[in-house]
This record gives structure tokens, sequence and C-alpha cells, in this order.
């Protein structure tokens, strides 16, 4: 008969799999409890992320092990590991497991921007956001997830692709930002017709194949909706902090309701709401004329309980064939200084946490 000492010096000596130290040194076995009656052991686990196919393997091997040793049968619980016990690992990380964005151990805050539809200015934010994070100092990195709708490289006027050294990829910075879209390994803007399982790979490569360097932010423009994409992205991140974008329209933000609702399914906080395309402002006059209506934005925001960060106008950068981005706008430009005091505000919410 197996006892509680023999359980623990077992399954101490297997590893957190995200973590690469054993069980004994991230105190990762929580409770175990034996039924002599029945020779069933109950063990309750903590990792540094659940619900992953790296949970499902340690948990065969945890069966697999005390069946070994004797017990007739095995229940196991997992939790995560609090954010202090994480925070000690982080100190320890080797430059291997710092370097793996979806690795617990690395440091980088993820921001997802997600649209419940199509055509709502989904990208811009995410292009306008990244740089306005990068003019106030941070080190930005930005995937454009949207796999079938890949816009970011056009739209920052990349003119180059990544460099590929062996196995790995080094993005192409433009404006502070480092970028790695799927526009740049597509030819003459051909559509991608890939399936699911696919894309995941694609996605996976974006994550652990990139030469990010170090990040303080990686910002993700999301397919719009809730989608397989979507929905695989939100479950590889560690966590995520999303961005909803809408419009005023009351069905846009109706939609859009749905994407904040599958980030708080995910354990994923809404840090806010965006509405885009909030009025057009005449140049010749000043007058605002409201073509999309009024009130998507904070009704949304009120639905979500999250804060409006703000409401851009709709309009076009100034550009020219020179320095070519059609959709950048200039740090002193009226909506670049929109998209500067919504960066600010981000940054103050995640210095609050």
């Amino acid at each position: 008969m197996i006892n509680e000492q023999q359980v623990r010096e077992l399954l101490g000596a297997l590893q957190d799999p995200f973590l690469h130290r054993s069980l004994t040194d991230t105190n990762g076995i929580t409770s175990v409890s034996i039924k002599e009656e029945k020779n069933h052991v109950s063990v309750k686990l903590a990792i540094a992320k659940t619900n992953t196919p790296e949970q499902m393997q340690l948990q065969m091997k945890v069966v697999e092990m005390l069946k070994g040793a004797g017990a007739a049968s095995v229940g196991i619980r997992f939790e995560e590991l609090s954010p202090e016990a994480l925070a000690q690992f982080r100190g320890q990380a080797t430059a291997a497991e710092a370097q793996d964005l979806l690795s617990p151990l690395n440091k980088v805050e993820f921001i997802s921007i997600a649209s419940g539809k199509g055509g709502v200015g989904k990208s811009t934010v995410s292009v306008n956001l990244a740089v306005a994070l990068a003019r106030l100092g941070k080190k930005v990195g930005l995937i454009d997830a949207d796999i079938y709708g890949f816009s970011v490289p056009d739209m920052m006027g990349i003119d180059k692709t990544p460099v590929v050294r062996g196995n790995t990829i080094i993005p192409v910075e433009r404006f502070g930002v480092k970028v790695i879209s799927m526009g740049f390994f597509v030819e003459d803007n051909m559509p991608v017709v890939w399936r699911g399982p696919m894309l995941g790979k694609v996605l996976d490569q974006f994550f652990r194949d990139v030469e990010w360097g170090e990040l303080d932010y990686l910002l993700l423009d999301l397919p719009p909706g809730t989608g397989d994409v979507a929905l695989d992205i939100h479950q590889m991140l560690p966590s995520s902090k999303e961005i909803v974008i809408t419009t005023p329209h009351p069905t846009a933000a109706f939609v859009a309701a749905r994407a904040g609702a599958m980030a708080l399914q995910t354990d994923h906080e809404v840090l806010g709401v965006i509405e885009n395309m909030a009025w057009f402002e005449s140049k010749e006059t000043g007058t605002r004329e409201f073509l999309f209506g009024q009130g998507g934005g904070p009704k949304l925001a009120e639905e979500l309980q999250a804060p409006l960060l703000g409401q851009i106008p709709l309009g076009q950068p100034d550009w020219n064939e020179e320095d070519f981005a059609p959709s950048v706008y200039a740090a002193d430009h009226p909506t670049g200084k929109i998209y500067e005091e919504i960066a600010q505000q981000i940054l103050k919410q995640f210095a609050q946490k």
C-alpha cells in the first residue's frame, strides 16, 4: 500500500512542463489523500498553466507512476500557481525560457485587439496603438494574426520581408514596432485557403520561432469575430488583456459584445473599448457629422464593464510617397494625439496592476 510520503517523493521528481523545475522545487504538490480501503490516491497539483496539452501529458505520467507504485486508481486535480510564485521563477528564468513568448516566465504583456465583425477599423487601431506605445518609449511587437485578412504590412508601408536565420525569423521593424504577418509569406497577395490545424502551426511559429528580443508589449491584431483562429490564440496565451473595437452603430456594438464575452470566458481581462469612426469632422467648418450614429462605444463599454478608452474620428492620415505608410497617423496629427492618450491610459492600467 503506497503512503503519502512515497507519493510526494515520486511526484516531486516530475517537472512543471512550463517552468522546467521539479514539483518539489515549485511546491506544486498541494495536497495528497489516500483511501486505504480502495487503494485510491487523490492528488492536487499546481502548475504554471492549466488546460493545455502539456497538462494532459503530465497527467498521464502521474497516473502511470502512481499505478506503477501500487495505487489501484488515481484522481488528479490541477490548479495554477499563484502570480507571486510565478514572479519568483521569472527571476530565475534562463535566456531560452524568457525568450519563449508563450512561457509563463516571459514578462511580455499581451494586448489582443478584437472586434465582433470586420470593417470597423480593427487593424488601423492595432497599428496606430502599437506605434503610439513605441513613441512613449515602450518596446513593442505586433502580430498580424488576422491570417485570412492580413493588412498590417501594407498599412505601415513595409516593403521589406523578414530575414530567416536557420530556424529563427527576424521580424521587420517600422516606427519602432517589430512586426510579423502572414502577408510576409504569401506571394502576390494570394488568398489563404489553409484549414485550421495549418493556421495553428503558423501562429505557434509567430510566437515561438520569431526572434522578438526583449518586449514590453506584444499586440495581436485578431481576426474579426469569435472563430477558430481567435479562439486558438486565446487558448495559446498564458494571459492576455483585450481591447474591443466597435463603431458607433448599435449593431456593430451588439456584435462586438460577443468578442468581449469570449475574452471573459477564456479568463482574459477586457482592458477597454475603443469606438472607431465616431464622427466625421469637416476641415472647412469644424462641424461633426455622426455618419454611423452615436452611442455604440459607451453602450458596449457599459455592457462589458470596461472603460471607454477613446473615440476616434473617421479620417485619413497625412502621407507622402517618400515615407509611405497610408494608415499611420503622425504624432502631431489630432488623431495621432488621440491614440497617444489611449496608449497612456493603457500604460496607467498596467501600472496599477
